[in-house]
């Protein structure tokens, strides 16, 4: 007999990457950031014109990074918006929720990753 209380929505395609970089992490609103966006457009038109950083001490440090924030902002939408969030022994950066077609991670964005963990490392 079949379970009456089955979700209709069964397994989501959704994929999310995180990139984990180890860090002794005493105080955890220092490395709390995320990307505010300046688009111009519309719905698929939608362009990222600039970046900005907001949160702890790592997104004033990321915020003076004008090649990161330039590279940033050549990237789409989904893209350009990134979350750093600190967990007990790292700091996590990750990007939004993608679908199969779309989940992949490019050499540009795996730079921005990149000089984001350069980032946490200094502090």
């Amino acid at each position: 007999m079949q379970d009456s209380t089955i979700s209709s929505w069964g397994a989501q395609d959704r994929f999310q990457a995180h990139f984990i970089v180890r860090a002794n992490v005493a105080n955890p609103s220092k490395y709390v950031a995320r990307t505010i966006l300046k688009t111009q457009g519309h719905f698929a038109t939608k362009k990222v014109e600039s970046v900005r950083w907001d949160g702890g001490m790592l997104a004033d440090e990321l915020n003076k990074d004008a090649n990161l924030n330039d590279l940033i902002a050549r990237q789409s939408v989904n893209d350009a918006t990134i979350f750093v969030d600190p967990s007990d022994n790292g700091v996590r950066i990750y990007s939004k929720w993608k679908n199969d077609y779309d989940f992949k991670i490019t050499k540009d964005m795996y730079a921005i990753y990149d000089k984001i963990a350069e980032h946490v490392k200094k502090i």
